[in-house]
């Protein structure tokens, strides 16, 4: 039986959080951090693990978070892995790595069939000139997938970009909402990656869960990463969009995993984020409070925003273990510190639906 005492216990809880991080190294291993729920799920899910598309910001944690909670799993990443060092930075943590590029149908089918497969392959942003990639990676690699995979559980990564905007004040858009045509391809695209997992699930009888993420926070990238920054260097932090979804990237991690034992046939969507909706004038006035300055401001909140209802999940899983002003405190003092950041913005604020 799993307990969270013992030299096989650690996991994550809320009473062990760090005042800050020192740096790369002390993030990702606190962000990669197991609950005890995650390795208790772990333990009831038969077969091993394999993820696909695992060399983006999110899957490096995730995949090391499997391996920490389930040590006795094999764990398998693939990706083309065309950022030197990450192949061997997954395999010292006990994670397999196979490169492949999955809109090539014969290497996905020479891929080891593990009993459950977590798909965060695809592409949102520097589409431009590109979009029929963008359509191939995003629609035609997940039909590639599911036809490989018909014998496993599939729990695919999405987006709540899939959803119309929505009156924060309302209570946030539920799963029973559907996929919303929007302006841009990015989302159109996503709700075709979404389409076709389902259609093979219902043809192969896979289970299958289509998790929309919300904004996941880390300290090198993120809406906290953003706002902090505007505030920090003096830059009019834009109001239209007035309060978002957030979530530890570890807490997003964990649920991800979780939904391995919550398949359905057909595929079902269901919203992975926090219980709230942050304000970001609100979020931006506790950074200044932190940095010593007064934050500047342009443009008023609207009455709508891309905030979508987390209860299912909650009810399911539970909420978040991480809280939000810890996480505005870690990144007031990763940004005052100068550490390292990826240089990739979620556009948040962008309503238009081109990225």
């Amino acid at each position: 039986m799993l307990t969270r005492q013992g030299p096989n216990s650690d996991y994550l809880n809320p009473g062990m959080f760090p005042e800050a991080f020192r740096d790369v190294a002390h993030l990702e291993d606190f962000m990669s951090l197991p609950t005890l729920e995650l390795a208790e799920d772990l333990e009831k899910i038969e077969g091993d693990v394999i993820i696909l598309g695992v060399a983006g910001k999110v899957g490096i944690c995730l995949a090391r978070m499997i391996k920490r909670a389930a040590p006795h799993k094999r764990v398998v990443g693939v990706s083309r892995f065309s950022e030197e060092g990450l192949e061997a930075h997954l395999q010292s943590f006990g994670v397999e790595t196979i490169r492949c590029d999955l809109l090539d149908e014969k290497a996905v089918g020479e891929l080891p069939k593990l009993a459950n497969v977590i798909y965060m392959a695809g592409l949102k942003f520097d589409y431009k000139g590109r979009e029929d990639f963008l359509w191939a990676m995003n629609t035609i690699a997940p039909g590639i997938v599911a036809r490989a995979f018909a014998g496993s559980r599939i729990v695919t990564f999405s987006t709540i970009h899939v959803y119309p905007w929505s009156n924060p004040l309302h209570g946030g858009v539920t799963e029973e909402v559907p996929p919303f045509a929007r302006p841009g391809e990015y989302a159109n695209s996503v709700v075709g990656r979404e389409r076709t997992f389902q259609y093979y699930s219902r043809m192969h009888d896979t289970p299958g869960r289509i998790a929309r993420l919300v904004y996941a926070i880390d300290m090198r990238y993120g809406v906290l990463q953003e706002i902090a920054s505007w505030v920090l260097n003096g830059k009019p932090v834009p109001l239209d969009t007035g309060h978002v979804n957030i979530i530890w990237q570890g807490d997003a991690s964990a649920q991800m995993i979780r939904l391995l034992r919550h398949c359905d046939v057909p595929a079902s969507p269901i919203n992975i984020g926090g219980p709230e909706a942050v304000s970001v004038r609100k979020i931006a006035t506790q950074f200044g409070e932190l940095f010593g300055v007064e934050p500047k401001f342009s443009g008023e909140e609207s009455t709508s925003c891309l905030f979508v209802n987390c209860d299912a999940v909650a009810e399911l899983l539970g909420n978040p273990v991480v809280p939000i002003n810890p996480m505005v405190r870690w990144v007031a003092e990763w940004m005052k510190s100068g550490k390292p950041l990826y240089g990739k913005p979620s556009k948040f604020e962008v309503r238009s639906g081109v990225f």
